[in-house]
């Protein structure tokens, strides 16, 4: 599978320039070691490591070496693109920014075709559990499903089911399966979590998503991080894309907060972009009429600071939301 995987990456566009890659997450991180390391090794493509996240240097480094592909997760992108130094650097060897890890605001996939040459929109859906192999987007497909992961590619084999382990139909909602020969047997003496994990053969994702009619995935949150407000479902990623489409947000994580009668409530932590401000009352009037109500964040943080991650540059949520609960990060309340 790696081979193929390698293989693959001689066909990225752009003959002028052979395929180099940027690494900026770790290796010890399935994006990071499969699709970027490995597959480089086997095929002999150029692969240069960042030894710490700094959108600035990435731009250097992307100018001098001509960086032709930039693979990490979302906010990585996002801080590449928003970066105020981005137009001294010259990206023009960019041929494919994006990777994945999470999913990512429709504003970014806007973003990427706007502000690069050369540099299509693109995301990969996997795990560590599926050696980072799943569904994937780029180029035109991307632009017309920005919130979309991609379809499966053979031989991965990708279902959505309900609670009981019964497929849906299309559209509707419920966890992402896996199938395939890239899965994993299971985890290293852990067969109790081998036996929750993979189940006659597939792999539960622990992701909640659909599938349209096209085929394509649709990832909307963490079985474990979807917000249950009095008995609706509320998915971050869909608060957290339309938040991004406001101009002063710079990052912005959605979590739940305990609340007495409604179970949980929405809230959310934004750091604004440099130079500008922004207030609970303009982020809850601009999402009026974007989502529905009920989705709309009633405890809203604004943060001076960047919003803390993980090794990998994922948001932690579940930092965030304990220091909203506990008040040492104040947030506004509708």
């Amino acid at each position: 599978m790696l081979t193929a995987a390698g293989v693959k990456l001689k066909d990225v566009d752009g003959p002028d320039l052979p395929p180099s890659f940027i690494l900026i997450v770790p290796l010890f991180h399935v994006t990071g070691c499969v699709p970027v390391m490995l597959s480089c090794f086997v095929v002999g493509l150029k692969l240069v490591i960042m030894y710490k996240w700094d959108a600035e240097k990435a731009l250097e480094i992307i100018e001098r070496e001509k960086i032709t592909n930039f693979v990490g997760v979302p906010t990585q992108s996002w801080d590449l693109v928003n970066s105020p130094t981005f137009g001294k650097y010259d990206t023009s060897s960019l041929r494919a920014v994006g990777g994945g890890g999470a999913p990512s605001p429709a504003s970014l996939v806007t973003k990427v075709n706007e502000k690069t040459k050369n540099g299509n929109p693109q995301l990969g859906y996997g795990m560590t559990e599926t050696n980072a192999f799943g569904p994937g987007i780029t180029g035109s497909d991307y632009l017309t499903h920005p919130t979309s992961t991609g379809r499966a590619v053979l031989p991965m084999v990708v279902q959505v089911r309900d609670e009981n382990l019964k497929e849906v139909p299309r559209g509707q909602a419920g966890e992402i399966w896996f199938f395939g020969p890239m899965l994993i047997r299971g985890y290293w003496n852990r067969p109790d979590a081998t036996a929750e994990t993979i189940v006659d053969g597939w792999l539960r994702s622990g992701d909640i998503g659909r599938m349209d009619e096209d085929g394509f995935v649709y990832v909307e949150d963490r079985v474990k991080d979807m917000i249950l407000r009095a008995g609706e479902n509320v998915y971050g990623a869909e608060v957290e894309s339309a938040i991004y489409e406001h101009p002063a947000v710079h990052e912005a994580a959605v979590f739940g907060v305990p609340h007495e009668r409604l179970g949980e409530e929405v809230g959310v932590a934004i750091l604004p972009n440099d130079g500008m401000t922004l207030t609970a009352e303009d982020l809850w009037s601009f999402l009026d009429g974007k989502i529905a109500n009920f989705k709309i964040p009633t405890k809203v943080a604004i943060t001076s600071e960047p919003l803390p991650r993980n090794a990998a540059g994922k948001f932690l949520k579940r930092e965030l939301q304990q220091q909203v609960v506990k008040g040492t990060l104040k947030a506004a309340s509708r």
